[in-house]
């Protein structure tokens, strides 16, 4: 950093970047983990995570740790911004966790870590039975957490705070009651439309090593920087930041999906932009990673969807997309490629739902977990409750387990209230999409000529370069001119799908 800083102010920082390290190593053993460690390997690996995990733990709330935040915080006008905020997070961070004991922390992590591995195998099986047992502990372990923590306005509201910091269930509450009620309707419209996309060919048969082709091109399209980063697989898509250097991503591809690669590699790209662009001057601080969950997430379906799945995206790349794949698209139009991707369907997969549909999968999630730590669901019930929401909201039921309870990740590594933050990054995007588009007139017309660097620009001019040194409000206020405003998802979905089905 370029500021100069007292004895005290410099030691806090040199503890806080050992701290980053500390985690960038176990970073790099759980990327390691999820792409290619032996099966055999698990258990041991999951107790090392679990050992050094611990050892960060008690680092982050030890004496020296406290007598730093003590000094800082007596001087607070005297700091500069980004110290100003680093103290305030470690505070907030250091106060949650000082109240639990390290023993049970360590416990959670090696529990997590084997139960990530346990749940690929019951995913592919489809055996809910299997993976069960882990996660009724990983709840429970949770549940005393938040005894640890203190219950804000309820149980669910403790975790959601560890995402999106301030936002809670009345308010989520609230956002996702009219979004539904908006999208509904829509829905229900577009069951009734007459001109409907064809969209067969997607299930084609489209090979692997062309997939993994067009995916490096189309990242290297959006200013991926593969010099500072890579692109893998797994079975789960994700992005892991390990340094300004070195942000990885991961995709899977499916033969018969050719949809399904293409818009991963866009969402986990949209991540790694986000990473791989912030300020130098964060490096090595844990400023340098997003500000919320529900920010990182507007960048990577802002690029997934507001780009990825425009008409002018396509006509710029369907032409390299037929040239990979010229048996099964060189009789298909970018027109119709751009419809069929865009169809509304109500589907039992997150990661491959349509837009509009998509928020329905959030809100079942959100109200699941609600009731998992708010009204005390059981575990064993679960599967159950999943298949009931998805008939009443979708009109799908999923046949097995691998379609339905287990298609996620998430919970497997205990990230409960997680998942609200998909549904605002929606929203954040579509209205920081708005706002660039009243900046850049010309968008349109600036991607149908592949010109995508003027959007990583304003990105990084807007939100990247801050990492986490500017809050979400600050982030979406300062760029846009309001507060968040989910009635810009609303707009642009209806107006999207009115166009696709040729609808009035």
């Amino acid at each position: 950093m370029s500021a100069t800083y007292t004895n005290e102010s410099q030691a806090f920082v040199d503890l806080l970047k050992k701290l980053k390290a500390y985690s960038e190593a176990v970073g790099m053993l759980y990327w390691d983990l999820r792409t290619g460690a032996p099966r055999k390997g698990v258990p041991g690996r999951s107790e090392t995570i679990g050992m050094l995990s611990t050892d960060v733990f008690k680092l982050s709330v030890s004496d020296e740790m406290g007598a730093y935040l003590d000094t800082l915080e007596a001087k607070m006008d005297e700091l500069d911004a980004p110290l100003k905020k680093m103290v305030q997070d470690t505070r907030k961070d250091y106060n949650r966790n000082k109240l639990l004991p390290p023993e049970l922390y360590q416990e959670y992590v090696v529990l997590t870590s084997k139960a990530e591995s346990a749940w690929e195998e019951a995913k592919h099986s489809g055996d809910y039975d299997t993976f069960k047992p882990f996660l009724k502990d990983i709840v429970k372990i949770s549940q005393q957490f938040i005894d640890y923590w203190g219950v804000k306005e309820t149980r669910y509201d403790t975790l959601l705070d560890m995402y999106e910091p301030g936002m809670t269930v009345a308010e989520l509450d609230r956002i996702f009651g009219d979004l539904r009620d908006q999208l509904v309707p829509l829905v229900e419209e577009v069951k009734q439309a007459d001109n409907k996309p064809a969209f067969a060919f997607l299930k084609d048969t489209y090979s692997i090593e062309g997939q993994k082709s067009f995916s490096n091109f189309i990242l290297n399209q959006m200013g991926f920087d593969f010099t500072a980063g890579r692109l893998d697989e797994s079975v789960h898509p994700f992005a892991i930041g390990l340094n300004l250097g070195d942000v990885r991503i991961t995709t899977n591809y499916l033969e018969k999906d050719v949809a399904s690669a293409i818009f991963s590699s866009l969402h986990e790209g949209g991540h790694a932009l986000y990473e791989q662009n912030i300020s130098p001057a964060f490096a090595g601080l844990p400023l340098c990673e997003g500000t919320s969950m529900g920010i990182h997430e507007s960048q990577s379906r802002l690029w997934e969807n507001l780009v990825g799945r425009s008409l002018p995206f396509w006509k710029q790349y369907y032409g390299e997309l037929q040239r990979t794949f010229p048996s099964q698209l060189s009789q298909v139009k970018a027109e119709d490629f751009y419809r069929a991707i865009n169809r509304v369907e109500p589907s039992l997969i997150r990661i491959e739902a349509d837009e509009v549909t998509y928020n329905l999968h959030i809100i079942i999630r959100y109200e699941i977990e609600k009731m998992l730590f708010n009204d005390n669901l059981s575990v064993d019930d679960l599967p159950e409750v999943w298949n009931d929401k998805y008939e009443s909201y979708l009109g799908v039921r999923p046949t097995n387990n691998g379609e339905g309870v287990l298609q996620d990740v998430h919970w497997s590594g205990g990230s409960f209230g997680y998942f609200p933050s998909y549904a605002l990054g929606n929203m954040y995007a579509a209205q920081m999409m708005h706002s660039m588009r009243k900046g850049m007139p010309d968008l349109d017309a600036r991607i149908e000529n592949g010109e995508l660097a003027p959007i990583k620009a304003y990105l990084t001019e807007h939100v990247y370069q801050y990492g986490k040194l500017k809050t979400p409000s600050d982030i979406i206020q300062s760029m846009t001119g309001e507060a968040l405003n989910p009635q810009y998802l609303v707009d642009y979905l209806t107006n999207k799908t009115k166009e696709v089905y040729q609808l009035s």
